[in-house]
């Protein structure tokens, strides 16, 4: 199961300069700035500590110093919640894993679950969407859209294409000629046999790369090569996946095209 080992830093500014290392001495800082630095409430940082889910703070008279292995479990913590788990599920990983790894764990989560930089969604009119098409405005198009979450309306009657290249690319085809309908009926398609390839793959990481690592203890000298190989193999299974699908629709098209010729015969 890769949620263990993906409870690593969600980008390089989990080491910014707050958390440098003077003298030597890690910095540590109060309950009230952990919580600020996690973007948490001191609550929920009192919370997560009764519950085990931080180690104890050092203590100097009654007031408790926390460092740098605190701040990366609790912002493992959130990014875990962030992502949909339910407490239980994060409670149960970040309690399997050791507290010096949560660094190490964002990194591995952060490669895992966003490989690629997010889309920024534009907002357009209806009209602007289906002038991409070359199509009349169609509002249960729109509302077709939406059901895939590729869109969203607006109070002000405009849109938000949350999807920016697939809703284009899906514009350009229906401009082409294919009915806005075939096209949008074909997302769902391709989405579930994508999935099944994506899934496929990750068992596969998982069962060769992450389960190995996590059955030896998740030991520290490995960390790097687990979170390098993942990282690598990503890019490398997109490739596999383009470079079939244009194997695959060359064929496609050649076969069709010889259909079309046996027609023309007659």
């Amino acid at each position: 199961m890769l949620l263990p080992v993906a409870v690593h830093a969600l980008s390089p500014c989990l080491y910014d300069a707050h958390m440098s290392i003077s003298s030597g001495q890690a910095a540590e800082f109060t309950i009230e700035e952990l919580a600020r630095r996690a973007e948490m409430t001191v609550r929920n940082v009192r919370a997560y500590a009764s519950r085990g889910l931080i180690p104890a703070p050092r203590l100097q008279g009654r007031t408790g110093y926390y460092n740098r292995v605190h701040l990366q479990r609790l912002r493992l913590i959130r990014a875990l919640l962030d992502r949909g788990y339910t407490l239980a599920a994060v409670e149960e990983a970040v309690m399997a894993t050791p507290a010096s790894a949560a660094g190490h764990t964002l990194n591995l989560l952060d490669i895992l679950a966003e490989p690629g930089e997010p889309e920024e969604p534009e907002v357009m009119t209806p009209e602007a969407l289906a002038d991409l098409a070359r199509v009349q405005r169609d509002s249960t198009l729109i509302d077709s859209l939406a059901a895939l979450g590729l869109v969203e309306r607006l109070d002000d009657g405009k849109i938000r294409v949350l999807r920016p290249t697939v809703v284009r690319a899906g514009a350009a085809a229906v401009s082409l000629g294919l009915s806005a309908e075939s096209v949008i009926e074909l997302f769902p398609r391709v989405t579930r046999s994508l999935r099944e390839v994506a899934d496929a793959f990750v068992g596969l990481v998982s069962g060769q790369i992450v389960d190995p690592f996590m059955d030896a203890g998740m030991p520290e000298e490995q960390w790097q090569h687990v979170t390098e190989a993942v990282e690598t193999l990503l890019p490398v299974a997109s490739q596999v996946v383009v470079a079939v699908f244009r194997e695959q629709l060359a064929d496609s098209i050649e076969a069709e095209i010889g259909e079309q010729l046996k027609r023309a015969e007659f």
